[in-house]
């Protein structure tokens, strides 16, 4: 049985006489009658509310792999339909009709199923509750979303799978020579090899070879931005940084949006397991905690444009009063009062020749059970010291023949105590101490096959022969697209605070602990010059901007009445 399968009633709850009339202030019309077999919403729909029965049923029917459908449930008196694409007005995994009596509903759109989700504590529990166990009922079944038909090993399909779990989006994954319906829909269009994989998106459409973009704007992930807007708080980067930011914020009222050019979570939601966050003793996986603070922001209202990178900030207008101008690519732009720098760091890459040809080929930055699948039962290498390392090491360890732990220095230096001892119970990893990667075998077109390593006290090197190669060396700062606009330390990490080593402007106020060199641009968490590289910290930081966020506004207004 699965999780939500033991959680039926709270994953389809009935709401209480005195509940129904206190969810029907917050309706976003009046209520409608629909005959018996009558759609409501198809698959695929935008801005499909959530229904509340008060009358008959209502039948809602899930996709079922390329072709098929099959029944989720039925919704009946004191019953409501949807998922949380209804909290953003996303396109709906799912399709209703009125059931065979036919029925009546009560609508409620995206902003008023988030009112009542706020306004009444009780029903926004059971609301709350309800829409996510249906998403992840919807990820349990695979199928239910988007179909990827390809070669089940290749990088392609690896990294479509990777960016739809990643953000919480149901998919199945067909083999295009073996399962009948993945070759049949290759063979209907005539779809050649450089053309795999395909991506059936939930409303029907097929992608050839998609790019994360094009998957994104086929899922409706990245609403329309409105060019006229200006928001109270601009946040660059999902991480646990940013996403906190963002609840906080936008539970404060203010006009929020959160903008990452790849997924939620950030570096930490590659993590298969946070044990030492503050009040999950048994741990919990980054993907998840990314998905609940995701679905937190979504709850306040927060707006969501993932993916969407960032190209650049102007900096040009020094006065407090100016509007912060993002530049997006393809020559858009977004305007706030104030902007969070929550950008984190990218992947470090050892300097090795011939690297690039093998990412996604071989060489990973990250250990979800995707990749974990593809290694199983194989020998393969991790190259890193630090908790990130270990926690992968012990994540990957059961599921693989033999580990190799490559490390520059002792890990009793950087890595946790309780992931050392972890990882010395564990029969199968080898420990390489005072070790670096000079070499990778292989080609592009079949992959990693080896890579050699060095011994850097005495030149020794070793050769092992695998498949799989695991990187977890830090990160750099992933900065660059403030460059010319505000300060960082040697290192490339933005200064906050008082000290801006001589690149301050004169503000006419105290600057704010964690303002940049510019006013109204904050930093936080892996990208702020002196942060604790920790998720915990990184909420922290995410929480107390805000409060400063609330000032440099008061500021600004008072700035903008004195012109």
């Amino acid at each position: 049985m699965s999780a939500t399968d033991s959680r039926q009633p709270q994953r389809f709850p009935t709401l209480t006489v005195p509940q129904i009339e206190t969810a029907m202030r917050f309706a976003s019309g009046d209520a409608v009658r629909f005959a018996p077999g009558e759609a409501l919403y198809a698959i695929g729909d935008e801005g499909v509310p959530a229904w509340l029965v008060l009358a008959g049923s209502i039948e809602a029917v899930r996709r079922d792999g390329i072709s098929r459908e099959t029944p989720i449930s039925t919704h009946r008196v004191g019953q409501f339909t949807g998922e949380v694409s209804q909290l953003a007005g996303r396109p709906t995994l799912a399709s209703a009709h009125a059931g065979p009596e036919g029925c009546t509903g009560l609508p409620f759109d995206a902003a008023h199923l988030r009112a009542l989700i706020v306004g009444s504590a009780d029903i926004g529990e059971i609301v709350m509750r309800a829409l996510i166990l249906r998403r992840v009922s919807l990820i349990e079944a695979g199928g239910a979303g988007s179909v990827i038909v390809g070669v089940l090993a290749s990088p392609e399909v690896a990294k479509l799978q990777g960016f739809l779990t990643r953000s919480g989006y149901p998919n199945l994954v067909l083999d295009a020579a073996v399962d009948v319906e993945g070759h049949d829909l290759v063979m209907r269009l005539g779809v050649l090899t450089h053309e795999l994989p395909l991506m059936v998106c939930p409303n029907g459409t097929v992608l050839r070879n998609p790019s994360t973009i094009e998957v994104a704007a086929c899922l409706g992930m990245v609403a329309e931005l409105d060019p006229t807007k200006v928001y109270d708080v601009a946040i660059v980067g999902a991480g646990p940084a940013g996403l906190a930011a963002a609840v906080y914020a936008a539970s404060e009222g203010l006009s929020v949006i959160i903008l990452d050019n790849t997924a939620m979570g950030g570096q930490a939601g590659q993590s298969s397991r946070i044990e030492n966050y503050l009040g999950f003793p048994t741990g919990i996986s980054g993907q998840a905690l990314a998905g609940r603070a995701f679905n937190q922001a979504l709850k306040f209202g927060a707006e969501v444009a993932i993916p969407l990178g960032v190209d650049g900030l102007d900096c040009s207008q020094a006065d407090q009063g100016a509007e912060l101008v993002l530049k997006l690519p393809g020559e858009r732009y977004l305007r706030a009062k104030t902007v969070v720098v929550a950008s984190g760091a990218r992947y470090r890459r050892p300097d090795v020749p011939g690297l690039a040809e093998f990412e996604g080929n071989g060489i990973s930055y990250w250990a979800s059970p995707i990749e974990a699948k593809l290694c199983a039962g194989e020998a393969i290498a991790l190259v890193g010291g630090g908790n990130s390392a270990g926690q992968a090491a012990v994540f990957l360890a059961p599921q693989v023949e033999r580990l190799h732990l490559i490390v520059r220095r002792p890990v009793a230096a950087t890595m946790s105590k309780y992931l050392i001892d972890r990882i010395a119970a564990l029969p199968n990893v080898e420990l390489h101490i005072g070790c670096e990667i000079v070499a990778l075998e292989g080609d592009p077109i079949t992959g990693l096959s080896g890579a050699i390593f060095r011994n850097r006290e005495d030149g020794h090197e070793t050769h092992c022969t695998m498949r799989h190669l695991f990187l977890f060396l830090g990160a750099d700062p992933n900065a660059a697209w403030l460059k010319d606009c505000v300060a960082f330390d040697d290192k490339g990490f933005v200064t906050t605070g008082e000290d801006f080593r001589g690149a301050a402007v004169n503000y006419g106020r105290s600057v704010l602990p964690l303002e940049t060199s510019h006013p109204g641009v904050f930093a936080i968490g892996d990208v702020r010059a002196g942060s604790t590289k920790r998720v915990a910290a990184a909420v922290g930081e995410g929480a107390a901007v805000v409060a400063q966020i609330h000032l440099a506004l008061s500021y600004r207004a008072t700035a903008v009445e004195a012109r």
